[in-house]
């Protein structure tokens, strides 16, 4: 798909209703549904969520994050333990198929933003692009809901 007809893609998707959506200028990953919660102060790190979709032919690597809201912004995974106990652990570069979606959530894969340089306030947004191995970035803008917001629509 070439740059003009994805950007007019991009132009219908978000007149039709679909905010939310980011699309690279030369990338074929779109990013749905971007939130984040609250937080109390900036002492303790916060965490962004959305899905990450591959529609282009080709694997796509997610490699890093980058914000100026947190000096340490990484992707987690959250794991429990038979005994009931959940840790969370950097996770690496996530690879992404063809047609597949990495779906960040509470619970699983997320944007963990470590030592906030502001407070996350319920009604602002913050700009996080995510970095690709092949050297596309798609920078989207992420509101901020509730600090008990259960998922993008809450």
């Amino acid at each position: 798909m070439n740059v003009t007809l994805k950007s007019l893609v991009a132009t219908a998707l978000t007149v039709a209703g679909f905010v939310g959506v980011a699309m690279a200028e030369e990338s074929t990953v779109v990013v749905e549904d971007a939130w984040a919660r609250a937080s109390i102060g900036i002492n303790r790190p916060g965490a962004a969520y959305m899905t990450v979709r591959n529609m282009g032919e080709d694997t796509v690597i997610l490699t890093g994050l980058r914000t100026d809201l947190a000096m340490m912004p990484e992707i987690h995974l959250t794991s429990t333990n038979q005994q009931g106990v959940s840790s969370m652990t950097p996770a690496g570069e996530i690879e992404i198929a063809p047609g597949e979606v990495a779906a960040l959530e509470p619970g699983g894969l997320h944007a963990m933003l470590m030592r906030l340089s502001r407070p996350m306030v319920e009604g602002e947004t913050f700009a996080l692009t995510l970095v690709f191995g092949d050297g596309d970035e798609i920078t989207v803008d992420v509101p901020i809901l509730g600090i008990a917001a259960r998922g993008p629509k809450s």
